[in-house]
């Protein structure tokens, strides 16, 4: 058989040129077998239907979290033969697919991430009373945008919006979303509010808000997150993660900012509260001080009365003891060279004394003693 002979080598690199050029990408789905991790970081295993199975090889990087055997997932690879090791998928990203592998990979994340804590209620942040600018990640052209910034603008307009348009859905979402909640983290004061949201759809639609690296990236945010994703009864682990969840875009438009007029209203019936407080409180100071003048007004006319009435007694007291009025009764001061004398020994025959009477002085000799 004519034909060209190639080494192993030779064959390994052409087959993977032609490869390259007609397959660089494959998406391949089917059910998971062999699965395991090696040095936290390699990552191996089959994906099988009823007829065949095929290798896979990649790094941790590319799961959306924990995988078991068994489960249904969709790989985006691209196809190659190992010098060494033989054929082989290379994986790019692993979404799990249908509902029961979807809600198991999530359940398995689920208890994985509560274990370390991350969807703890002490980490929860408050947002913003209002926001000066807010992260937007959604898509660009879908419904969701539309609801929140039209319900935003409505309820308090004036407010800075940053998009950052990814996809939603699909194998692509979340590497995107993770890349846009890192970017706008990276920009000082470029927003002090992440709003993450998306309408509802299946559990298919929704399994980005379930991989591991968009619920560590929402986790890690250091500006306060708020994620809204459609109408599902079941939260994905995207809004475990964030410091608040919204039931729909609509509501995360509610929660993200204040109705103008609800706080117009707000602030009249505190003002109307404040200006009665003030009112109280000026009539209650008023009061007082009336109370406090008339307190006054009696503590000093009772003063007054007292010392009035002391004043009276002392006068009496003065009066009763004044010489001059007992000069009056008919009593008389002696003195003797200006001192007066209250004894008679001490006055000697011949001297001369000043008698003092009520009605002035008269001179007299002493003549004796009786």
């Amino acid at each position: 058989m004519d034909g060209v002979i190639l080494t192993p080598s030779d064959f390994v690199a052409l087959l993977n040129q032609t490869l390259e050029i007609a397959y660089p990408l494959v998406i391949i789905e089917g059910e998971l077998s062999n699965f395991r991790v090696s040095k936290n970081r390699w990552l191996y295993f089959d994906l099988q239907d009823e007829a065949s199975s095929v290798k896979f090889f990649g790094t941790v990087f590319s799961l959306p979290g924990p995988l078991e055997d068994g489960m249904v997932v969709q790989v985006v690879g691209a196809p190659r033969l190992h010098p060494r090791f033989g054929f082989s998928v290379n994986v790019q990203s692993v979404m799990p697919r249908g509902e029961g592998s979807i809600k198991k990979a999530a359940d398995l994340l689920r208890a994985k991430l509560e274990k370390e804590g991350l969807f703890a209620l002490e980490r929860k942040r408050p947002l913003p009373a209002i926001p000066q600018a807010i992260g937007l990640i959604t898509a660009a052209n879908s419904a969701a945008y539309k609801d929140f910034t039209k319900i935003m603008d409505e309820r308090w307009g004036g407010i800075e919006v940053y998009l950052a348009d990814v996809y939603v859905q699909g194998a692509q979402a979340p590497q995107q979303i993770v890349n846009a909640i890192e970017y706008l983290n990276r920009q000082p004061g470029l927003a002090d509010l992440l709003v993450l949201t998306r309408g509802g759809g299946s559990a298919e639609d929704l399994a980005a808000f379930n991989d591991e690296r968009v619920v560590r990236a929402v986790a890690a945010s250091r500006i306060p997150t708020l994620v809204a994703i459609g109408h599902e009864v079941d939260l994905s682990l995207a809004e475990l993660a964030a410091d608040v969840r919204a039931s729909t875009p609509t509501n995360a438009a509610q929660l993200a900012v204040p109705s103008r007029s609800e706080a117009s209203t707000e602030l009249k019936a505190v003002s109307s509260v404040l200006h009665n407080a003030l009112e109280r409180g000026v009539e209650t100071e008023s009061r007082k001080v009336g109370e406090g003048r008339e307190y006054l007004t009696s503590q000093v006319f009772s003063l007054f009365d007292s010392l009035k009435t002391e004043l009276s007694g002392t006068r009496k007291l003065i009066h009763i003891f004044d010489p001059r009025a007992a000069l009056k009764r008919g009593y008389a001061i002696i003195s003797k060279g200006g001192r007066h004398i209250s004894s008679a020994r001490d006055l000697k025959k011949g001297e001369r004394l000043g008698i003092q009477l009520a009605d002035g002085t008269i001179g007299a000799t002493v003549t004796g003693r009786e």
